[in-house]
């Protein structure tokens, strides 16, 4: 459904990944997120050039992903969120 010049995404099935600074690289966000066991099997997903960062192609694993982007390899869908602060 378009709406002002954007559209509504259905987040039916994307998982929320929280982080606390203010940016994470993307083959250490594919290994927080459990879709690649190690670096260097992150580093393979990401040559592949299956991995999309906001609905573009992207083959750099040291890409900064920022709370508000939408990261999807296969039909694994990421949210990335900024963590709320804990109270002590």
């Amino acid at each position: 459904m378009k709406q002002a010049g954007t559209y509504k995404i259905k987040l039916q099935g994307v998982r929320r990944i929280s982080i606390r600074d203010e940016y994470i690289k993307l083959d250490a966000l594919l290994k927080y997120a459990s879709i690649a066991s190690t670096g260097g099997e992150a580093k393979m997903l990401i040559r592949s050039g299956e991995v999309f960062v906001g609905g573009e192609r992207c083959m750099m694993r040291g890409k900064k992903v920022k709370p508000g982007d939408v990261v999807r390899f296969g039909s694994s869908i990421l949210l990335v969120n900024q963590a709320t602060a804990r109270r002590t």
